[in-house]
């Protein structure tokens, strides 16, 4: 294992925050936006078919919003820093506008890559996203894990890729959308990664 990429929403940040800003931005409880996402996930349909179910417009806020320090799950700079002190080469690439990029430069994130979908010109699950990453990586599919909580954007087309796909169980995708047979590695947090990866390598 040379290289790892990381997933944003659900992998590095915890997006409760951003949910309840959206509700209260469109006018509804949390609990019925979650309910909205929760049924988009179960048809295996993109979260922002939740808009049309709720009778909504996608609000322009969508894009607006931005993550602070506050939202990265506990776990998430000890990860980082621990694989770069292995020597691996760490990167974070997800499906986000080049706001990420600022807001992750901003902070100061332990990565030596750090990308957009709106960068890359290609979002998750579409091959180029990958061999982007395999690019930014510069050495063989097979030596980069790329971990996520969604199997649908991340798990499937990671391997698919050549990969060494890796699950972590957590927020809506990661409890209700089944990895086994699909993900190389399945964790309930990052602080079990660097170990996970070790028996990988």
């Amino acid at each position: 294992m040379k290289a790892v990429f990381f997933d944003v929403g659900e992998t590095l940040v915890d997006e409760e925050r951003y949910w309840r800003l959206l509700a209260e931005h469109v006018g509804v409880g949390p609990q019925v936006l979650w309910a909205a996402l929760g049924v988009t996930i179960e048809r295996g349909e993109e979260h922002t078919a939740m808009w049309p179910l709720l009778g909504i417009e996608r609000p322009s806020a969508w894009d607006e919003l931005t993550y602070v320090r506050a939202d990265l799950y506990p776990d998430a700079i000890g990860c980082l820093e621990a694989l770069r002190g292995a020597g691996l080469f760490v990167g974070i690439a997800g499906n986000q506008t080049s706001a990420l990029e600022r807001w992750a430069r901003e902070e100061a994130l332990p990565a030596d890559s750090i990308s957009s979908s709106a960068s890359i010109g290609v979002r998750k699950p579409d091959a180029g996203f990958f061999e982007r990453i395999v690019e930014l990586a510069g050495c063989e599919p097979g030596q980069i894990a790329y971990v996520g909580d969604r199997v649908d954007n991340d798990v499937i087309p990671a391997a698919a890729a050549g990969l060494v796909a890796v699950h972590v169980r957590r927020g809506p995708w990661g409890r209700l959308q089944r990895a086994e047979g699909h993900a190389h590695l399945i964790v309930d947090s990052l602080a079990e990664l660097p170990g996970a990866l070790a028996s990988v390598r």
